[in-house]
């Protein structure tokens, strides 16, 4: 698979299903011993448990969007910088919804094999959303 395509799975992935909550075609994006690696541990969910992530991400933010913005190519390894959106409707690491419109960061590093995504990792800029959620003051001046 050409590095274009690869990429194109991946913002599809991000901006056809995850946006969309559209559950029935993870199976056409998401390996059957799919990976999540965090802090360094690898995790292996597989598509079981990128439903469950989907269905969690999207209980805390029904309206959630994904936008890729930007994307670099190396192999089977795709980078993507993507804008994440959506209101804050559900528990939030122990925060209580808000109603408030969050927006994010996040680079997100996935590696496509065989037509699919096999692992995913990356980092999101967390303190903007929790500034905007009301979780964070600044304080001092």
């Amino acid at each position: 698979m050409a590095s274009d395509r690869r990429k194109q799975l991946v913002r599809d992935y991000y901006e056809r299903v995850v946006s969309s909550g559209d559950l029935a075609r993870l199976e056409d994006f998401i390996s059957d011993d799919y990976v999540e690696v965090h802090d360094n541990v690898r995790h292996e969910i597989g598509l079981e448990g990128a439903r469950a992530h989907i269905v969690g991400a999207r209980a805390t933010y029904p309206d959630l969007k994904l936008s890729v913005e930007q994307q670099i190519a190396e192999g089977e390894w795709i980078v993507s910088r993507v804008t994440a959106r959506g209101t804050h409707q559900g528990d939030w690491m122990g925060m209580k919804a808000t109603g408030k419109v969050v927006v994010a960061t996040v680079v997100n590093i996935d590696r496509v094999r065989d037509g699919r995504i096999i692992e995913h990792g990356g980092a999101a800029n967390l303190l903007e959303p929790l500034l905007q959620a009301g979780a964070v003051k600044v304080v001092g001046n």
